[in-house]
């Protein structure tokens, strides 16, 4: 794992790295030192590391709560190069869509895809980030909806280390197998009108998880509009079961 650059920002210190050919970044509380929670955010569709929601939640975490976050470019995204297969396959399923074919169905098959990637890539950085001396080996929690759902629940359930999660605005088809070996606490937002990934199929995925404990957040909208609040919410539930 190799820093590239530093910067601070209200008391957020943010270093992007590279592990072998990721291209991440990992937030902090400037002049933090010692182990403290760690949260890894998996970003949308067409979206990247430093994508302005990300790192808007990203400094939520670290300046109130003191987490530390780690986030990192999927393949084919941010500052990775262009992967011909996803970006043929990404394509050709616009093109279906535009059509009027179902998307659920093309976007569980992608995503299925990307996960055989991005989910030991993941457990590596998960092992380096937790390597530095003002990240440790604390409690993980996992963040991602959409794309990040997709990729993030075959994740959450290959790694012991996540101890509580948020997910959402993805569906059963890509993930119900692995949303069956979730036993963590998970917070799950829906959005009652998505116009990409059918109710049904959101509920269908809620169902799915194991979890002894897990909430669904349902607000209307459609698949970009979940509201500003509960991102409250989702620091009060990575507060309760992370620590600080």
């Amino acid at each position: 794992m190799r820093f590239t650059s530093e910067t601070s920002f209200e008391g957020v210190r943010e270093q992007l790295f590279t592990l072998g050919e990721i291209p991440g970044v990992l937030w902090t509380p400037e002049g933090a030192a010692g182990t403290r929670p760690l949260i890894l955010m998996g970003h949308g569709g067409g979206r990247h590391k430093k994508d302005p929601e990300i790192v808007h939640r990203a400094h939520r975490f670290v300046a109130e709560c003191g987490f530390a976050v780690a986030a990192v470019d999927v393949p084919g995204h941010g500052d990775r190069p262009k992967h011909e297969e996803y970006d043929r396959i990404a394509t050709e399923n616009q093109a279906r869509m535009e059509a009027g074919v179902d998307p659920a169905p093309l976007i569980a098959g992608f995503q299925a895809l990307v996960a055989r990637q991005t989910v030991p890539e993941w457990r590596a950085v998960l092992d380096a980030v937790q390597q530095c001396e003002h990240v440790g080996h604390g409690r993980v929690g996992y963040w991602g909806v959409s794309l990040g759902c997709g990729l993030g629940v075959p994740f959450v359930a290959a790694e012991p280390r996540v101890h509580a999660a948020v997910l959402g605005l993805g569906g059963a088809l890509a993930s119900a197998d692995a949303a069956a070996r979730i036993t963590v606490p998970v917070e799950f937002l829906v959005q009652w009108d998505d116009e990409r990934v059918p109710r049904d199929q959101c509920l269908a995925l809620f169902d799915a998880l194991a979890s002894g404990e897990k909430t669904l957040h349902a607000n209307p909208g459609k698949h970009g509009e979940v509201p500003a609040f509960e991102l409250d919410s989702t620091m009060r539930f990575f507060a309760r079961h992370l620590g600080s």
